[in-house]
């Protein structure tokens, strides 16, 4: 695959989802982890949760606002072609 081409919009959003649900799982087993390690329940296990959600919810804007600025290029893009291309009366 060339390095210009981009996947399907379906396969970004479902990658974006992922990572989210990634982060929080992620963050959760540490903190159970270091629940039953340390015998803190179920306050590593919450504050797990908390920053898996942050991360993850930072991650998820961050990815959005890129793809409003993409699309907005592309929109623009699209409306400068079509300003250019001669018109057939």
């Amino acid at each position: 695959m060339a390095g210009n081409e981009k996947s399907p919009s379906w396969i970004r959003h479902a990658g974006i989802g992922l990572e989210l649900a990634g982060a929080v799982a992620g963050f959760a087993l540490v903190g159970y982890w270091i629940d039953r390690h340390f015998g803190s329940a179920p306050w590593a296990l919450l504050i797990g949760l908390v920053l898996g959600l942050v991360g993850g919810l930072y991650n998820l804007v961050k990815e959005a606002l890129a793809a409003s600025r993409e699309a907005r290029s592309e929109d623009e893009d699209a409306a400068a072609a079509a300003e250019d291309r001669p018109e057939d009366h």
